[in-house]
C-alpha cells in the first residue's frame, strides 16, 4: 500500500453533506476566510436556506478580507469532482453514514480528506467495506456549534494517515477554528466523554429527585464557572431528543443502566424536547425577565467583504439587553441605516439606502418577526434615506435623506409623502458634493411640535451641525422657503443620529468625527436654548457623556429604565447609563451596526 499524498487546495473546493444547522455553520466557518464551499444537501429549501445563511453570516466568523464562495448542489458526484476536503454532516443514522462514505470512496479523488461531523459514531463504523487505501484519507472531524463554540475535534478511524492531522489543525486554527486531536478512537472524542459523564449524573440526579434543573445549572455555574449555561441549559438547547438518542447509543456500547433515557422519555412524550419547542424542555420555558429590552438593529453590510457583496449583505437583527443570541429578522438588504417600531401597529419602519450614487433608496415595513416585509416609499421616492424615526402620536414616519440632501415624512402606509426641508438639488452635482448639505439624523419632538436634524459635513472635517424646525409649516412656505429654521450647534466633529428625550427636553446625538471629540456620545439641554452664534463648545453648549467608539452611528433611549444603547460601524452595540456611565458591550464583531431601536 502506497503513501497518502496530502491533497493541494489550488483552484479546489471544501464540500459539506447537508446543508442543516451544523452544515451551514460548518460551511460558513471555512467560506468566511477565503474557502470556496459547495454545501451538497437533496432539500430545494435547505439548499436555499444554507447558502442565504452562509452569504449573511461570514462576519460572524471571520473579519478577513478575503471571503470565498457558496453554492448548494443536488447532485453529489458534482459537488464533490473537485474537493479537497468533504465534510459528511448528514443526519446521525449509521446506515446513511455508510451508504454516503461508499459513495465517496467511487467519487472522489484518490487524495481528497473524508471527515464525518459524526458526535456518536466512530468513522471506524462507516467505512468497514471500504478499500485499505479509502480508509487511511478518513477521519471524524467533530464540529460544536459555532460561531458560538469553535472547537473542533479530529479522531482517526484506527488506520488514518498521520500526516493528514497537522495539516487539518493548521488549516482549521488558520480560519479561527480550536482544533483537538484524540490520540486513539473513543465513542464521544474527548468533550463529549466529559460531557456524557455530566449528562448521565445530572439526569440520574432529578431521577432520583435529590435535587431540581434550577438547582442544578446554579450550583454548576458557580463550581464549573459556566457562566452561560449549565448542564441542564445545555441539555435542552442540543435538544432531549437527541440527547435521548446519544445516550441509548453509549448505554449500549458501554452497557450502562438506562435510567437517563427512560427519565428523559417522560419528557419527550410530552413534547417537551427543550428550547426548540414553545413547551420547553427539563427547564420550563424561557419567559422574558422584566428588564430585558429587545433591541432592533440593522448591520450595514459593510464587514461583508467587496463592494459587491457588501451591497446586498444588509440585515435586520434582534437581540436584547440581556445579550440573547443575535437573530436575523430579513437578509439581503441593500445598505439599510436607520431603524424604528411604531408601538400601536407593531411594525419595523427601516431605510436602505441602495447605492449612494443613484437616486434607488427604499424604505420598508415589516413585522417585528421579519414577516410581511412591503415597501413604504419606494425606489425613486428618496435618494439615500438615513436615519428613520416614528411620530406614534401622529403616525407619521420621519427620515432624512443624504445625498437627496432633504428631510422627509409620510404616514405609515408611504401616503402623504412630503418633504419639510430642502438644502440642494441631488440633480445638480455641485450641490450633491457639498456635503455640508447633506441630510442624516432625525428625531422629533411631537410635545413641542419640533423636529430636529443633522447635517454632518465632510468626513472628520469638523462643520457639523444640528438644526431645529416647526413639524407644521408656516402658511405660504414650504421646504425651499421656510423661514423658522435654527442652527442649535455648528462646527461640531462629524454629528450623526440623534434622539430627543421629550420629557427632560434633552437632545442627544452620536458623532463619528475626529477625536478626541469625535467617536462620542453627546447631549445638551434644550430649554431656553435659541440658534447659536458661534462654533458650539463642549461643557458650554453641550456635554460629551460617552468617547472611544468605532464610528459612531446609532443611537437610542430607554428613558423609563434610565439607559440608552449605541452602536458603531466597528461592528458593537453598547448599553450605557443617560449620563454615559456603566458603558458595556453587549454585541461586538456580528458586523457594522447602524440604527438601532427597542421595544
Amino acid at each position: 500500500m502506497g503513501s497518502f499524498t496530502l491533497p493541494s487546495t489550488e483552484g479546489r473546493n471544501i464540500t459539506v453533506l447537508g446543508g442543516g444547522v451544523l452544515g451551514r455553520r460548518i460551511a460558513s466557518g471555512w467560506a468566511a476566510s477565503g474557502y470556496d464551499v459547495i454545501i451538497r444537501d437533496p432539500s430545494p429549501e435547505q439548499r436555499a436556506a444554507a447558502v442565504e445563511y452562509c452569504n449573511t453570516s461570514m462576519s460572524e466568523y471571520s473579519d478577513s478580507p478575503v471571503r470565498g464562495s457558496v453554492k448548494a448542489v443536488d447532485d453529489l458526484a458534482e459537488a464533490v469532482a473537485k474537493a479537497w476536503l468533504v465534510i459528511e454532516a448528514v443526519p446521525e443514522k449509521l446506515p446513511i453514514k455508510i451508504s454516503t462514505f461508499a459513495d465517496l470512496e467511487r467519487l472522489t479523488s484518490k487524495d481528497t480528506i473524508l471527515c464525518s461531523n459524526s458526535s456518536s459514531y466512530k468513522s471506524r463504523e462507516m467505512v468497514g467495506d471500504l478499500q485499505p487505501e479509502t480508509k487511511r484519507r478518513v477521519l471524524n472531524m467533530h464540529y460544536y456549534m459555532p460561531p458560538d463554540y469553535r472547537v473542533v475535534e479530529l479522531m482517526t478511524d484506527g488506520e488514518t494517515d498521520e500526516s493528514i492531522f497537522p495539516f487539518l489543525y493548521e488549516k482549521l486554527a488558520c480560519i479561527k477554528f480550536h482544533p483537538y486531536v484524540a490520540r486513539k478512537e473513543s465513542t464521544g472524542f474527548i468533550y463529549n466523554r466529559l460531557w456524557a459523564a455530566i449528562k448521565r449524573e445530572v439526569l440520574n440526579i432529578l431521577a432520583e429527585d435529590v435535587s431540581t434543573p434550577e438547582e442544578i445549572d446554579r450550583l454548576f455555574k458557580e463550581m464549573w464557572y459556566a457562566k452561560e449555561k449549565g448542564p441542564v441549559a445545555m441539555m435542552d438547547a442540543v435538544g432531549l431528543d437527541t440527547v435521548s438518542f446519544i445516550e441509548q447509543h453509549y448505554i449500549a456500547e458501554r452497557g450502562l443502566p438506562n435510567t437517563p433515557v427512560e427519565f428523559l422519555q417522560k419528557y419527550i412524550d410530552e413534547g417537551k424536547l427543550g428550547a426548540k419547542c414553545d413547551k420547553g424542555g427539563l427547564l420550563p420555558p424561557k419567559e422574558a425577565k422584566s428588564d430585558e429590552t429587545q433591541l432592533y438593529f440593522l448591520d450595514v453590510g459593510l464587514a461583508a467583504g467587496d463592494e459587491a457583496t457588501c451591497m446586498t449583505a444588509g440585515r435586520v437583527l434582534v437581540g436584547s439587553s440581556d445579550k440573547e443570541p443575535l437573530k436575523t429578522l430579513v437578509s439581503g438588504q441593500r445598505m439599510p441605516d436607520g431603524i424604528d417600531i411604531s408601538t400601536s401597529t407593531n411594525k419595523l419602519f427601516y431605510t436602505t439606502m441602495g447605492k449612494p450614487s443613484k437616486n434607488d433608496g427604499v424604505v420598508y415595513s415589516c413585522n417585528l418577526d421579519g414577516s410581511d416585509l412591503k415597501e413604504v416609499v419606494p425606489q425613486g421616492s428618496v435618494h439615500t434615506p438615513k436615519q428613520l424615526t416614528v411620530d406614534n402620536q401622529n403616525s407619521k414616519i420621519y427620515f432624512s435623506d443624504r445625498e437627496g440632501m432633504r428631510v422627509m415624512r409620510c404616514n405609515f402606509d408611504g401616503s402623504d409623502l412630503e418633504t419639510l426641508v430642502q438644502t440642494g438639488d441631488w440633480r445638480k452635482e455641485e450641490h450633491k458634493s457639498d456635503q455640508t448639505r447633506w441630510c442624516v439624523g432625525i428625531t422629533v419632538s411631537p410635545s413641542t411640535g419640533k423636529f430636529y436634524w443633522t447635517q454632518k459635513g465632510f468626513s472628520k472635517g469638523g462643520k457639523g451641525r444640528i438644526f431645529r424646525a416647526n413639524i407644521d409649516f408656516q402658511p405660504g412656505q414650504n421646504a425651499l422657503n421656510r423661514t423658522d429654521i435654527e442652527v442649535l450647534f455648528k462646527d461640531l466633529p462629524e454629528p450623526i443620529d440623534l434622539e430627543i428625550d421629550d420629557a427632560a427636553n434633552v437632545l442627544y446625538w452620536t458623532d463619528r468625527g475626529e477625536l478626541p471629540d469625535g467617536n462620542t456620545i453627546n447631549r445638551a439641554k434644550l430649554d431656553g436654548r435659541g440658534a447659536c452664534e458661534g462654533a458650539s463648545v463642549i461643557g458650554k453648549d453641550y456635554d460629551v457623556l460617552s468617547r472611544g467608539l468605532h464610528e459612531a452611528i446609532g443611537i437610542k433611549l430607554d428613558s423609563k429604565n434610565g439607559r440608552m444603547f449605541a452602536t458603531d460601524l466597528g461592528g458593537s452595540v453598547y448599553q450605557l447609563d443617560m449620563d454615559g456611565g456603566n458603558r458595556t458591550k453587549l454585541y461586538d464583531g456580528s458586523g457594522a451596526f447602524v440604527g438601532i431601536t427597542l421595544v
